[in-house]
């Protein structure tokens, strides 16, 4: 299937709301013939993923804010400019120091299925009003594996 031609401004694009984080889909897997996904996070302090890996590429740049990346057994702090590339089976983590904002890429294309079927719909274009219960993450877990995510036992970043 060929990918076409997709043009997004800021604000526009699919809004979910996951792990307490604003998650916006900026490219899907079939508009780009399933080459790439393309989101954008908008993460509050303290609230990143469990650590996982992906079973293809995932490229990040960090628009604004700051965030502590565990990669490996690497830790790198990082702010805005910063471009990271992750191969295909990476264990990786992180966790926003700052109010965060990324621009993330996965090649190939499918991961937006993933945000969509495990997050929820935003009711507004910003980050989530804090849960006062904990996420499911053996839900997401499992709705993961499904999407070549693969969400491995929590460590300390």
């Amino acid at each position: 299937m060929a990918g076409k031609t997709v043009v997004r401004k800021r604000g526009e694009g699919q809004a979910l709301w996951m792990l307490g984080g604003l998650y916006e889909v900026k490219a899907t897997s079939d508009e780009t013939g399933g080459g790439m996904s393309v989101m954008e996070f908008t993460i509050p302090v303290g609230m990143g993923p469990p650590p996982h890996t992906h079973d293809g590429a995932e490229l990040i740049y960090i628009l604004e804010g700051t965030a502590r990346y565990r990669i490996g057994e690497e830790t790198i702090d990082a702010g805005p400019g910063t471009l990271i590339h992750f191969s295909a089976g990476t264990l990786e983590t992180f966790e926003p120091t700052s109010p965060l904002r990324v621009l993330t890429v996965y090649a190939p294309g499918g991961m937006d299925r993933f945000f969509v079927e495990a997050g929820e719909p935003a009711r507004t274009r910003e980050v989530p009003p804090a849960s006062s219960t904990p996420p499911d993450v053996e839900r997401i877990a499992a709705i993961g594996e499904r999407y070549g995510l693969h969400i491995k036992a929590p460590t300390s970043v």
